[in-house]
C-alpha cells in the first residue's frame, strides 16, 4: 500500500470521533487490545475460581465447636487431624485405591482401541470410531448410570447373560469376597469399579490415540528392521512415545474417580468415597471444614501426580 493510500486511511480513521480514536487504539496498540479480550475470563478465573479455592481452603483451617456445632474460627490443624481417624482414613485409602485401578483398567481398554483408530481405521471407519468413542457422552449422566444399575441387578440382562453361560457359580463366588462383594453387581465395589471404567474410558481413549498417531509408523518398522519383536517394540518404542497421551488421560480418569459422588451413591455398597464424605459433611452434618478438608485431599493427591509426571518427562510431546 502507498504513502498516499496509508495517509488517507488514517485521516478517515482519525474522523470517525470516538469509534474511530478507539479503532486507532486497538490498531496502535493490539496487546491492550488482547488484554481487554483476556480480561473477562481471567476474572472469572481469578475471582470465582481461584477465589473458590481460597476460601474453601481457609474453610479447612477452622474447626466445629464440639458443644455448639458451630464453626469455630480460629485457625487450626485439629480438621486435617480428624482425617487420619481410621473411618476417614479408610474413606482416603478407598478412593485413592478405585481412582488407581481404575486408570490402570481404562488404559488397558483403551491403548488397543486407540492404537486399532490410529494405525489402522481410515475414512468411514474413523469417523465411525470417533461417534461410537464420543457417543456416550452425548447422552445424561445419570441416565448412564442408572442404565447400568439394571444392567447389574440380580435380575439384570448380566446376570441373565452369565446364568445362560452357566457362570452364576463363578460370578457368587466373586460376590462373596468380603471387598469386591455384595448382593450383586449394583451393590458391590466390582459394579462401582465397571461403570467408573465405562463413564470415564472415552476420556482416556482419545488422548491416547492422538499420541499414537504422532508417532511416525516408520520407527516401528525401523525397530522391526534392528531385530526387535513387536513386545520390544510395544515397550522402548510405543509406549515412551505414546506416554503423554496416557499421562493425560489419566489425569481426566484418576481426578473425575477421586471427586466422583454420584456413582458410588447410585452403585456400590454403603462405604463412603470422598466425594460422598464432602456432600454427608457439608450437608448432613454441617461440618464444613471437615468437608472443606476432605476436598484439600484431591487437590494435593493431583498436584503431586502432575509434578511427578513432570518430573518424568511426561509433558515434553504434549
Amino acid at each position: 500500500m502507498s504513502t498516499a493510500a496509508l495517509s488517507t486511511l488514517a485521516s478517515a480513521r482519525g474522523t470517525g470521533g470516538f469509534t474511530g480514536a478507539l479503532s486507532d487504539l486497538f490498531w496502535r496498540r493490539p496487546r491492550f487490545l488482547l488484554f481487554l479480550l483476556l480480561l473477562p475470563p481471567l476474572l472469572w478465573l481469578g475471582i470465582i475460581y481461584l477465589g473458590s479455592l481460597f476460601a474453601l481452603l481457609l474453610q479447612s483451617f477452622f474447626s466445629i465447636d464440639e458443644f455448639s456445632g458451630l464453626i469455630d474460627r480460629t485457625f487450626t490443624l485439629r480438621t486435617y487431624a480428624q482425617l487420619f481417624q481410621p473411618a476417614n482414613y479408610d474413606i482416603i485409602l478407598r478412593t485413592v485405591v478405585m481412582a488407581m485401578l481404575v486408570t490402570l483398567a481404562s488404559v488397558a481398554v483403551a491403548f488397543p482401541i486407540a492404537y486399532y483408530a490410529a494405525r489402522y481405521a481410515k475414512g468411514a471407519a474413523k469417523a465411525f470410531f470417533y461417534v461410537a468413542v464420543t457417543l456416550p457422552l452425548w447422552s445424561s449422566y445419570l441416565v448412564k448410570i442408572y442404565a447400568w444399575k439394571l444392567i447389574l441387578a440380580k435380575e439384570g440382562i448380566l446376570t441373565w447373560g452369565l446364568g445362560k453361560l452357566g457362570l452364576l457359580p463363578l460370578l457368587d463366588a466373586w460376590l462373596s469376597l468380603p471387598m469386591v462383594g455384595g448382593n450383586s453387581l449394583s451393590l458391590s465395589a466390582t459394579g462401582t469399579f465397571i461403570v467408573f471404567v465405562y463413564v470415564w474410558l472415552p476420556f482416556m481413549i482419545l488422548p491416547i490415540q492422538a499420541a499414537i498417531e504422532r508417532v511416525p509408523p516408520s520407527l516401528m518398522e525401523a525397530s522391526a528392521d534392528l531385530g526387535a519383536d513387536a513386545g520390544q517394540a510395544f515397550r522402548t518404542v510405543l509406549l515412551p512415545l505414546a506416554l503423554p497421551g496416557v499421562i493425560a488421560g489419566s489425569i481426566f480418569t484418576f481426578s473425575l474417580t477421586l471427586g466422583d459422588y454420584i456413582i458410588p451413591q447410585i452403585i456400590g455398597t454403603s462405604r463412603l468415597f470422598i466425594g460422598q464424605a464432602v456432600y454427608a459433611q457439608q450437608g448432613t452434618a454441617g461440618n464444613v471444614p471437615l468437608a472443606a478438608a476432605f476436598t484439600v485431599v484431591p487437590v494435593v493427591i493431583m498436584g503431586i501426580y502432575l509434578w511427578a509426571a513432570r518430573r518424568m518427562g511426561a509433558f515434553d510431546a504434549l
